[in-house]
């Protein structure tokens, strides 16, 4: 099964994005899967201008993900930009989808919503996002619940496609929503994101880790007080990296009273920064190995770009789009 997932190089990684999404393809990868991760850095053009920014957060991202034990030798791990052909891709299917699809995007309300300025792109990425779903003819794509609606886009994308030109040139992809996969809490109870600004970065020293898990919202229930740990921040949090054990003495601590929510966030940053450490560690020796990083990033582009041109060619021989090598 080929599986195909990607993130954008929008901010530093944290801990939702691991819980969320990143030791999920670790696993992917380790049951066999041919698998496609890729940074996708031309989407972060609709939200962002700093060139600085773009470039350091990718080069984050590849470190991350190599840190916890993404294995390029089992995986195809680029860049986005670096396979061109996406982006005409984008073109060809941009000229069969619908305006009424992209002005019902939850995503691009969403984000007007949070006072982003609108742009072209912003509006037109779920085209871009689908060409690069369709051009490796990816089998299925690992979603949340908030991204199915793009995964549905571009299904109708390609099925609008194949049947404009008569050709069943793209695979139709089917997502997978793995049900157990955690919504991480952020530090104020909602959904962690780099957009709300309430993140647990992934990378930080044992010191600012814990400095920031202290800043956890909780109520302001006395400390002699007994607690409810089902509404609490710090448990939900907790609940990630602790043992079920640890966890049940957690709650009758949380129903006996006679403990302070800093007791819970100082044991949650422990927790934090035991499972990291390693991860930590592999990336710090990696950011002073910026060559092994891109020879990963250059030589897996390849790989991709080489399935990319595959599919790019049957596109054009279907539209009538003529080339010199054609």
């Amino acid at each position: 099964m080929r599986v195909l997932s990607g993130i954008q190089p929008s901010g530093k990684l944290h801990i939702g994005n691991y819980f969320g999404a990143m030791h999920q393809y670790i696993e992917m990868h380790d049951k066999g899967n041919e698998c496609f991760f890729f940074i996708a850095n031309y989407h972060a053009l609709t939200s962002t201008a700093d060139k600085v920014a773009v470039a350091e957060y990718t080069n984050e991202i590849a470190r991350g993900y190599l840190s916890i034990g993404l294995d390029p030798s089992k995986a195809t791990f680029f860049r986005q930009s670096d396979v061109p052909e996406v982006c005409e891709l984008t073109w060809f299917l941009s000229c069969v989808t619908p305006m009424g699809l992209l002005e019902r995007c939850v995503s691009y309300k969403d984000k007007i919503a949070q006072g982003i300025t609108p742009n072209h792109g912003l509006f037109y990425y779920p085209v871009l996002q689908a060409a690069d779903i369709l051009i490796y003819q990816s089998d299925t794509v690992p979603v949340g619940q908030d991204q199915k609606q793009h995964l549905e886009l571009s299904r109708s994308i390609a099925t609008k496609f194949n049947n404009t030109y008569a050709q069943d040139i793209f695979v139709i992809p089917e997502p997978y929503i793995k049900a157990e996969v955690a919504v991480v809490p952020g530090l104020d109870g909602r959904k962690m994101s780099k957009s709300y600004n309430n993140t647990v970065p992934l990378f930080d020293t044992d010191k600012k880790t814990k400095k920031v898990i202290m800043k956890v919202e909780t109520d302001s229930t006395p400390m002699e007080a007994p607690k409810e740990y089902e509404n609490c921040n710090a448990y939900a949090l907790l609940k990630l990296v602790a043992s079920d054990e640890e966890l049940s003495q957690w709650q009758e601590k949380y129903k006996a009273g006679g403990m302070g929510y800093g007791h819970v966030k100082t044991r949650l940053a422990e927790l934090i920064n035991e499972r990291f450490a390693p991860y930590r560690e592999r990336y710090n020796a990696l950011e002073k190995d910026p060559d092994y990083v891109e020879d990963v990033l250059r030589e897996n582009g390849k790989k991709a770009r080489a399935i990319a041109q595959e599919t790019m060619e049957k596109v054009r021989a279907a539209t009538g789009i003529l080339t010199a090598k054609s």
